[in-house]
């Protein structure tokens, strides 16, 4: 007769010491790689000279949390590796940026808009502007006619998606926070992608690099 009793035998040896170990070891190799790329990511974005590029954006998206830890333990700015992402981003898809030839957009969060702002925000679209002239946004956009970019004011990273489905763009500019600008830059990098920070951050009232912006669009309106 078949024995159908498939519970493990008691006696079964689990190598919990070896698991152990092999966690330890995991760990280490992925602080140790994390702060090498903390390091030289850290060196990039000082001296604006990018090296290894690829393992710095592989590296610190994939260990992104570790990243920001390691950061806190050595009380260093945890926005450090969001400068890093950016930054390594920015130089890594500046050239294919410049050479883009067809639709480009220009994401901007709804958190520039002034509190009186009356513009509706459509499910699609986002917010649309009526030029009123309260926020920078009104400049923004008007540069955004002269370089040919089309402008979108998303209250959330829900329109991202909305958006490139529609209008299906070739370059983007983004404008955010540090968090949000990085995770975006990552979740677009498909096509050629230039980031901005924002100067001020928070849920509303923020501010805006203007300069910045308008220069990123003028590079790309060639």
């Amino acid at each position: 007769m078949l024995n159908t009793d498939t519970s493990f035998p008691m006696n079964m040896y689990i190598p919990y010491e070896f698991l152990g170990k092999v966690f330890i070891y995991l760990a280490f190799f992925t602080l140790v790689g994390t702060g090498i790329a903390l390091l030289i990511g850290a060196y990039s974005f000082k001296n604006h000279r990018i090296i290894f590029p690829g393992f710095v954006l592989f590296t610190l998206y994939l260990f992104y949390s570790p990243a920001k830890w390691l950061c806190k333990a050595f009380r260093i700015r945890d926005t450090l590796v969001d400068d890093i992402l950016i930054d390594v981003r920015n130089a890594v898809m500046c050239d294919d940026f410049l050479r883009v030839k067809g639709k480009k957009i220009l994401l901007l969060p709804q958190c520039l808009r002034h509190p009186s702002c009356k513009a509706r925000c459509d499910p699609v679209h986002g917010y649309e502007c009526k030029r009123c002239g309260l926020c920078d946004i009104s400049k923004i956009s008007e540069a955004a006619d002269r370089c040919n970019f089309q402008v979108f004011v998303i209250p959330g990273g829900s329109f991202v998606k909305k958006i490139f489905k529609e209008y299906n763009p070739k370059a983007c500019i983004g404008v955010a926070c540090y968090n949000e600008l990085s995770e975006n830059m990552q979740a677009v990098s498909f096509i050629p992608v230039q980031g901005v920070l924002l100067l001020r951050d928070g849920c509303f009232n923020t501010e805006a690099n203007v300069e910045e912006i308008i220069q990123k669009m003028e590079m790309g309106n060639v």
